[in-house]
């Protein structure tokens, strides 16, 4: 839980295991010694405090304990602070599974939910309320796996695909493709597994390119959908990306997704995306010291900072391009102008002032889930919760 006073690191063992390569060390924060993090995008990107370049207009105050801000198209890092820290990334690691999983099935293919689909759902997980004997196009699952988060639409996608064991290998060497390697991936539906960690950098390269899939970009930019009750009946599902809806803060002008997240021990996630005059730009930020509308406020605070800096300011870094997208024989992406030190250089960042601790608690209880059990336990407070149960969005 926040404010626990111990950490959890990755042995270097482990990390090799993992498969993240020689640019990246995955050590969990901790408040009393120096972290050896991945610089791939700029050796800048690698440190621990805020990335500016000077005469940059001056940037909001924020409580996140990791953000960035890129443009899309360019792939310029503006700013950023933290941006290898490794954190949990609660439902905004449905982005790698959605550039993992999305282009293997058609849009309007049909899939009979089985109880198996169902099984080892995370008790306390956000669903959507699929139930087994019913059918579902493959449209239905990812609206339920964007606009409600829903794991119980992840499993039964994730079953269609191979298993969850399959689904986790894929996921993990889309991610290695990507360039993102502070991530770690123990499950497809982000919930908080021990060892489940990305970063703000890694977010951001899984909304890039999630957003050059159309479907993609159309599911994380739907308000609303009617979703199977079974039969012929059906209920409407929201978007729970309030920055989209405007429910609990302004929605913000210009929004086009991608996906929030949140877990009771986790705590807010959110990556952004807003198009003004022509120009996109991302923004991810993880874990707001308070407030569950933080994560949205700070986000909003940030795109308004990056559209007033971007003509400004110049880069810190840059989102990598993926090596499957690289010339064959080409070494791994280098900076854009601007940005300094080489893609990939390991940096050593000693931990801040105001860094804290993230400890990880033991493993989630497990429950297998099927039926029409599922969509009971989808009626949760959507506040913050007040308890120990962990809970996720």
């Amino acid at each position: 839980m926040p404010g626990s006073s111990s950490s959890h690191h990755v042995s270097r063992r482990a990390a090799l295991a993992l498969g993240l390569g020689a640019a990246a060390s995955v050590t969990l924060p901790g408040p009393r010694a120096a972290a050896a993090v991945s610089a791939v995008g700029g050796e800048r990107l690698g440190r621990s405090g805020v990335q500016v370049a000077s005469g940059a207009p001056r940037l909001p105050k924020l409580a996140a304990k990791a953000w960035l801000v890129a443009d899309h198209d360019s792939g310029d890092v503006l700013a950023s602070y933290a941006a290898h820290r490794a954190l949990p990334p609660a439902s905004t690691l449905k982005m790698l599974f959605a550039d993992t999983v999305l282009p293997k099935f058609g849009r309007t293919s049909v899939h009979e939910v089985t109880a198996a689909d169902l099984a080892g759902i995370p008790y306390g997980s956000s669903l959507v309320g699929v139930q087994a004997g019913t059918s579902y196009t493959v449209e239905q699952l990812w609206q339920g796996v964007f606009l409600r988060s829903g794991n119980d639409a992840v499993h039964v996608l994730a079953s269609m695909n191979g298993g969850v064991g399959e689904t986790v290998r894929q996921m993990q060497a889309r991610a290695k493709d990507l360039q993102a390697n502070d991530t770690h991936v123990v499950s497809p539906d982000g919930f908080d597994h021990k060892g489940q960690v990305s970063s703000a950098y890694d977010l951001t390269l899984f909304a890039r390119a999630g957003l050059k899939n159309d479907d993609f970009r159309g599911y994380c930019a739907t308000k609303t959908a009617d979703f199977p009750a079974g039969g012929k009946k059906t209920f409407q599902i929201q978007n729970t990306d309030r920055l989209l809806t405007g429910q609990g803060v302004a929605a913000y002008q210009g929004l086009i997704g991608v996906k929030n997240g949140y877990t009771s021990h986790a705590g807010n996630t959110f990556t952004g995306a807003a198009t003004r005059d022509g120009r996109t730009l991302l923004v991810t930020v993880m874990h707001p010291a308070s407030g569950y509308e933080a994560v949205y406020r700070e986000t909003a605070a940030l795109l308004d900072w990056g559209f007033a800096a971007a003509d400004k300011a110049d880069p810190v870094g840059t989102l990598v391009t993926p090596l499957s997208e690289q010339p064959k024989g080409a070494a791994a992406a280098k900076p854009r102008a601007g940005a300094a030190g080489a893609a990939g250089a390991p940096v050593a960042a000693s931990a801040t002032s105001h860094t804290d601790d993230w400890a990880f608690g033991g493993s989630a209880a497990v429950a297998v889930l099927a039926g029409g059990g599922l969509l009971a336990l989808r009626r949760r407070e959507r506040g913050r919760p007040g308890g120990r149960r962990r809970r996720q969005d």
